[in-house]
């Protein structure tokens, strides 16, 4: 009972003297060392929020401009031009040395806040300036060169991850019809295509400006006029299961296991979880460039950590909290409540390994209802979000919801193994099901992300998606990886380096009170859930023959390489063309998420049809396509443009037949690139075996694919292709060979 006394931080007992009172050193230490480290993060918070504040200025330029104010007063010359013996005036009740002293300084603090804002509004213009990413490869304009340097000397010596985040410019918003009927046009014969163009005329009459006017006027209030609406309508409010059909999952290493013991990975992955929280809420991680000058949106790092998915009857709502200091686990059916901080700091790797040792260790049986519990956050959205409200809003088991929905993140020690295995070519579907749907009540996939550690040391992660975009999650995840793998390692055992403190209290049970009704809703989540999970069709295609080094000696987009072999692969597997969503960012604009590529093109059907009777026109396709990638990144991208006029037209009450066929149109064929290497922490032509597998999702529509690519390195493709079972028109195994066929028929002419 060591753990339960060192819990006490003072005794006492009553005696016919008084009351006698016997204080615990240690945990008063404890108190003590918590405390100095809830104000030294406090102070560190605060003055990073005074340094992003000022950007791109310093809080030591406002002392020389002080300084120098100060300066000309003495030599009797007044740069103020009579403002600082207006601001004297109204300084009563003080000497005449004061208000001067006090005028100047308070004069100095305007000019120093104006010449911030005029720098800031300088920066913002500057990055409103795309035409450096229409330029070709290598070749850059005079503009561009001049555009650079400027921005170079007024993006600051080094910022923090928000400092820019207030020099960003607004999303436009764009003009976007001309561009859809283009984009349709390959989909839809001669007959179609004319009464799609008359429906589309009719609406650009009326009423398309009434619609437009209302996004310009958002889009001048709001910070961004997509993002809050594109969270809310689709995903927020949608009431199917968010498995499989949303949250998407991130793979490990591709061919390492550090170590094999299942309680040592998951102590070194936590514990590097908690250094980049820290780095995050400290607002310390270098933002992301592009070019290494230009800054993108750091908004969706905010609910990264201590963030979950609260079910309700109409919508759903995100709930971020701060300094949470506590993670769940779930293992064979149990949850168990770990603290992350001991004496004021986080826990060290080889004490949260003994922690999760002990939680393998235990040999408890789960409570009624235990083991499925997860399944509500697996099915459909109003029955958990009723259950939530009848059963677990007092007692146990609103303290033990409670203790899941606040915590840092959920952590799953899975039972089983995955991994990839060279010897066994259903080895990478298997662990990417695993990753998206586990058994379906094992995953909390609610909570802003799940990671997941095998019993043969393998991980991975399943995120929600409202909260985020997988660029972001893949950011943490490549930090997490690589501060796991080069800078904690292990010992020649396989154990977590350090010493091992065993006063640490165990992990606490959480405990259930779920009647017999509840556990049936929970069974009824399960089986909804558990269908949707069976009918995952998923293939994991490694293509290693060559990669983005062989695509660039080509003189061509990698991106846009891959986006064509998937128009000749779907063509060959079902003799048509189809709506193709590919996923582009829109970073560059303050709150930008995502926009929509459409990759089905005009010159990608002629490039399609004109390779299979071997006769190629490859550059000019890719060229069409990086240019319709280019517009999606620049805010001229299509669909979320449409999607908001339409929500706009729901708010006015106006039916537009034109919006609701744009919005019905299902993308058979949706696609997203997984981004590698965005903080450059593995030199991968170094370690060529740390390279990571990438990560996928569901499939979209019931008879079409779910395609996520990533080009690891000069000679690596990975692709995770999904369909469902029940659409006699798709597999995913026959899929990734076309996709493998169209690479080679590439790559033995691309010209």
């Amino acid at each position: 009972m060591a753990e339960a006394h060192q819990a006490v931080a003072f005794q006492f007992t009553v005696t016919p003297d008084g009351i006698d009172l016997q204080l615990s050193r240690e945990v008063l230490k404890h108190i003590y060392l918590s405390g100095v480290t809830s104000w030294k993060k406090r102070a560190i918070r605060f003055k990073n929020g005074v340094l992003t504040g000022v950007y791109p200025a310093s809080p030591s330029s406002w002392l020389i401009v002080v300084i120098a104010i100060m300066s000309t007063m003495y030599a009797r010359i007044d740069p103020s031009m009579g403002m600082i013996d207006r601001i004297k005036t109204s300084l009563l009740f003080m000497t005449v040395q004061t208000q001067t002293v006090l005028s100047a300084i308070l004069f100095a603090t305007v000019l120093w806040l104006s010449f911030i804002f005029l720098l800031r509004y300088i920066l913002k213009a500057l990055l409103s300036y795309h035409s450096w990413i229409f330029e070709s490869h290598g070749k850059m304009s005079f503009s561009t060169k001049v555009w650079l340097v400027l921005v170079k000397l007024l993006s600051g010596r080094r910022p923090l991850l928000y400092s820019f985040q207030a020099s960003l410019p607004h999303l436009p918003v764009p003009s976007t019809l001309c561009l859809y009927l283009e984009s349709v046009r390959p989909l839809l014969d001669d007959e179609q295509y004319k009464q799609m163009e008359i429906v589309a005329n009719d609406f650009k009459k009326d009423p398309a400006p009434k619609f437009q006017k209302h996004l310009k006027l958002k889009s001048w209030w709001a910070t961004n006029y997509v993002s809050d609406w594109w969270e809310e309508y689709i995903y927020l409010r949608g009431r199917d299961p968010i498995m499989v059909n949303s949250n998407f999952y991130t793979m490990d290493l591709l061919y390492v296991i550090p170590t094999h013991r299942q309680a040592a990975r998951a102590g070194n992955v936590v514990h590097a979880m908690l250094q980049y929280r820290r780095k995050l809420e400290r607002g310390e991680l270098t933002p992301l460039r592009a070019l290494g000058i230009v800054p993108m949106c750091s908004f969706q790092y905010e609910r990264m950590f201590n963030t979950t998915r609260i079910p309700g009857i109409e919508t759903d709502f995100v709930q971020h909290l701060k300094d949470r200091k506590h993670l769940v686990v779930y293992h064979r059916g149990r949850f168990f409540k770990v603290w992350l901080y001991y004496g004021g700091r986080h826990l060290w790797p080889s004490e949260l390994e003994l922690q999760f040792q002990r939680i393998l260790d235990d040999k408890s049986e789960p409570q009624p209802g235990e083991i499925k519990l997860p399944s509500l956050t697996a099915g459909n959205r109003v029955p958990w979000a009723r259950a939530r409200l009848k059963y677990f809003t007092e007692g146990v088991n609103q303290a033990s919801l409670e203790a899941i929905e606040t915590a840092a993140f959920f952590l799953t020690l899975d039972d089983e193994a995955h991994g990839y295995d060279p010897e066994n070519i259903r080895s990478l579907d298997l662990y990417a099901k695993s990753l998206l749907h586990g058994k379906c009540y094992d995953r909390w996939f609610d909570k802003s992300f799940t990671l997941i550690v095998y019993k043969n040391g393998k991980i991975g992660v399943n995120t929600e998606h409202s909260w985020a975009d997988s660029p972001i999650i893949g950011h943490m995840w490549e930090y997490v990886l690589a501060t796991d793998c080069f800078h904690l390692g292990y010992n020649a055992e396989g154990h977590c380096k350090g010493d091992i403190n065993k006063s640490l209290a165990t992990p606490t049970r959480l405990q259930w009170d779920i009647p017999k009704a509840c556990q049936e809703i929970i069974e009824g989540s399960y089986m909804i859930a558990k269908g949707i999970a069976n009918d995952v069709d998923f293939h994991g295609c490694l293509f290693n023959e060559f990669g983005k080094g062989l695509i660039k000696k080509c003189r061509t987009s990698p991106d846009a390489f891959i986006q064509l072999a998937l128009q000749l692969a779907h063509y060959r597997d079902k003799g048509e063309f189809c709506l193709t969503y590919e996923s582009s960012m829109t970073r560059m604009f303050r709150e930008g998420r995502t926009e929509t590529v459409r990759s089905c093109t005009c010159e990608s059907t002629a490039f399609v049809r004109a390779m299979e009777d071997e006769s190629q026109h490859y550059f000019k396709t890719a060229d069409k396509h990086q240019n319709m990638y280019r517009l999606a990144m620049t805010g001229a991208g299509i669909d979320r443009h449409l999607f908001c006029l339409y929500i706009v037209s729901k708010v006015m009450g106006i039916d537009s037949p034109f919006l609701k066929q744009v919005l019905s149109e299902p993308w058979r064929l949706s696609t997203s690139q997984t981004p590698q290497q965005q903080l450059n922490l593995i030199d991968i032509q170094k370690f060529p075996k740390y390279v990571g597998a990438g990560g996928g999702f569901g499939p979209v529509a019931d008879d079409g694919y779910g395609v996520s690519y990533i080009i690891v390195d000069e000679n690596l493709v990975t692709f995770h292709i999904s369909s469902k079972f029940s659409s006699p028109e798709t597999d995913s195994f026959r899929f990734g060979q076309n996709i493998r066929q169209a690479i080679f028929n590439f790559k033995a002419d691309p010209n």
